[in-house]
């Protein structure tokens, strides 16, 4: 029993606690006394004071009612308004996890109704919101954490005990490094390996999409490496670029926690899903199986922004808002007692967008911080965001007047609903005529994700969303395409429209097909809106190529461009502009600053021009390098 357990059953009337847990750095107490489940007169609030930590009261599995009366005794409590669609019984854990369409009529007033819960069947209810979009795959999630949750509780009590039993390694030291296993002088496969005296800890493990072989994958052979010594991996967010490699990890055995925010788990098992998807349909071997995702879903503990937690002896991280995309975080990670204070930022967004609030500024210590440069270089300038949205409209209404159709590759998450929240705006501003939008790609369904998640959007959209009538995700000329026969029929179809479809590199994925069918017809227009790897299809397009060869089989296929290249810039990511601000307004000022994420020009340049202006020691490393933050 670890020694904190022992301080807590101090605290509390004897034989009243049948058993405890962790769950990670949670700490579970059980109880068969139903009058001390009931009322425990402050006690275990007096010890979350005394020890500084989570600590909760459930009745022992052995306590709570029959599942299938406390079902019928939770629906006769719900009203019908709140619109519960599932209840779903965590047997092991003694939790009750109610979906409704309107989680706070479930709750009721001030709580009312979840004590009624408790003590009417003694499960400790949990509620969560349905999407009004249904996604097939939260739904998935849900059932893989239900089906494995006796498995799951073991997994998060041995993590807790590698938080609350004490060293493991011997400490010879007290420097803190950081080596650069992607993402030095490159945008793409983000990888950053954190070593303390007592921990190893993987920051994001990506894919570079537009890369060949293995410069697309993090240098996971690096000596400083070793997978049977990793404590943690934390994901900032789900881009394949920062997520993408992580079921390999589970591939050769690691059954660690992930950190991450609930959506970014949710989109990440997505679009990992999809990786697998593409590279059996290129007739590829696949990195990693679907199983190797299901392992790594059900190693996942999500948290909120702002929500502190210990995940290694000497490490405590807090995930903040970052404004790239849902559920993107940057992370603070305190680092032993005060040894040292880091802030992975990740990719930022450092601005209002149509979807969230800015990136968080102020942190309760700090000494380095990471900065991305993906548009950092001197004249990564974009412009206003009522210069891009009339850029938008003034070409799609051009498209539109000769029949054309205009195609947008785009990213799954992030990039698409701007385009989504921007278009339906437009229309319902009648700033331009209703046609139809085709979502194509997994775009609908982290759509739907989206709306599952609505306290992690700015707070006009949320607002927007608790209201079926007014959501902008769902407005009618919004059509979702699932079919390769579907596909041909947007193509076929006479009449202008717009298509919004992954990949947005053009490096796979139905945008590719899209193309293959449009380039050829100087009436349709090809929108870039998102950064263009190098490499990719995206880059050349842009770069002036016009003339492209597809493998069809064992045939090859031709296609000349002619259709209209246009580039819009609705970035989910900080312009220089924005990235300088950011750094001067964080709070508290950062005494060193590692720039990663950029092509080598624009990550040296961002360096050099905060290091002259705002006074601060920069550094741009190259992958495999390694920095003494301590």
């Amino acid at each position: 029993m670890s020694d904190i357990i022992k301080e807590i059953l101090k605290m509390l009337p004897e034989e009243v606690i049948s058993d405890t847990a962790f769950e990670a750095a949670n700490i579970v107490l059980y109880t068969k006394d139903k009058e001390f489940f009931l009322d425990n007169k402050g006690i275990v609030r007096e010890i979350v004071q005394n020890f500084k930590k989570r600590v909760e009261l459930r009745a022992d599995p052995k306590m709570v009612l029959d599942s299938e009366k406390s079902e019928k005794v939770i629906k006769k409590l719900m009203p019908e308004e709140a619109g519960v669609n599932s209840i779903r019984f965590d047997v092991p854990r003694s939790i009750v996890v109610i979906e409704a369409e309107k989680p706070g009529l479930a709750i009721g007033k001030q709580g009312s109704l979840l004590r009624e819960i408790r003590e009417k069947t003694f499960w400790t209810p949990l509620i969560t919101r349905t999407p009004p979009i249904r996604s097939i795959l939260i739904e998935n999630i849900r059932e893989v954490l239900f089906q494995h949750s006796e498995e799951r509780k073991k997994f998060l009590d041995r993590v807790g005990h590698r938080i609350y039993d004490g060293w493991q390694r011997e400490k010879k030291h007290e420097w803190v490094r950081l080596t650069f296993l992607g993402s030095g002088r490159q945008v793409g496969r983000s990888c950053l390996f954190l070593q303390t005296p007592e921990s190893r800890i993987l920051l994001d493990c990506g894919i570079d999409v537009a890369a060949q072989n293995s410069e697309a994958y993090p240098y996971l052979d690096a000596p400083e490496f070793d997978i049977k010594e990793l404590d943690a991996i934390i994901v900032s967010h789900s881009h394949v670029d920062h997520s993408g490699f992580v079921p390999y990890l589970f591939k050769f055995g690691y059954r660690g926690p992930v950190y991450c925010t609930p959506p970014t788990r949710d989109v990440m098992s997505l679009l990992t899903l999809d990786t697998v998807k593409i590279m059996k349909s290129e007739n590829k071997d696949p990195l990693y199986s679907t199983d190797d995702i299901k392992e790594m879903v059900k190693h996942t503990i999500t948290l909120d922004f702002e929500e502190v937690t210990d995940i290694t002896p000497d490490i405590r991280i807090t995930m903040y808002n970052s404004g790239h995309i849902l559920g993107s975080a940057m992370v603070h990670m305190h680092i032993g007692n005060g040894l040292h204070n880091f802030l992975y930022t990740a990719d930022i967004k450092y601005g209002r967008s149509l979807l969230l609030e800015p990136a968080h500024t102020q942190f309760p210590r700090l000494e380095t911080m990471t900065l991305e440069s993906t548009y950092g270089g001197k004249l990564n300038t974009l412009g206003p965001a009522k210069e891009q949205d009339d850029n938008l409209r003034k070409i799609i209404m051009e498209t539109v007047a000769r029949g054309g159709k205009v195609l947008m590759p785009v990213l799954g998450s992030g990039r698409a609903q701007d385009v989504m929240v921007m278009i339906e705006q437009m229309i319902r501003m009648k700033e331009m005529p209703p046609i139809p939008v085709y979502i194509d790609g997994m775009v609908w369904d982290i759509t739907a994700i989206h709306t599952a998640y609505p306290e992690y959007l700015n707070n006009i959209l949320r607002k927007l969303i608790f209201h079926k009538d007014q959501n902008p995700f769902m407005a009618d000329f919004f059509k979702r395409i699932g079919s390769q026969k579907e596909r041909m029929q947007v193509v076929e179809e006479e009449g202008p429209c717009v298509i919004l479809a992954t990949s947005g590199m053009l490096v796979g994925g139905p945008s590719v097909e899209y193309l293959k069918h449009l380039a050829e017809n100087p009436k349709n227009t090809l929108v870039f809106s998102c950064y263009q790897g190098v490499g990719s299809l995206g880059s050349r397009i842009k770069a002036g190529e016009k003339e492209f060869v597809f493998k069809n089989g064992p045939k090859q296929e031709v296609v000349v461009l002619k259709m209209n290249v246009e580039r819009i810039e609705i970035s989910d990511h900080s312009d220089r502009k924005q990235l300088m601000n950011f750094v001067f307004k964080c709070l508290p000022k950062p005494k060193k600053i590692i720039v990663n994420h950029g092509e080598a020009s624009r990550a040296l340049d961002l360096a050099s021009a905060v290091h002259q202006q705002a006074r601060i020691e920069t550094t741009a490393p190259k992958n495999l390098e390694t920095i003494r933050l301590r």
